[in-house]
């Protein structure tokens, strides 16, 4: 079994409170989990208005479509977050 972590750290520009912030992220959590069935957890920086760090894992017995879903979802994160991803990282357990 194969287990994927991608995180993600987002600086939201437009964000200017928490309720800002977590709008726009229960938008693209509610749709990636839907879409690619993942689970999601803000990781870090909960107090802070426009920046976040997210972390989506997902395991299958093959490591190809973990690897597949996890660029989906960079993909789809890079196309519909608005705001600038800092960074990402993509673990393998």
């Amino acid at each position: 079994m194969v287990v994927g972590l991608l995180s993600l750290e987002i600086f939201l520009p437009y964000a200017h409170s928490l309720k800002e912030k977590r709008k726009s992220l229960k938008s693209f959590k509610d749709r990636i989990k839907c879409k690619y069935n993942v689970a999601l957890a803000e990781l870090d920086y909960q107090d802070k208005w426009q920046r976040l760090k997210l972390g989506i894992v997902t395991l299958n017995s093959q490591k190809t479509f973990v690897e597949q879903v996890l660029h989906k979802i960079l993909q789809e994160a890079e196309q519909t977050i608005e705001g600038e991803i800092l960074n990402y990282q993509i673990q393998y357990f």
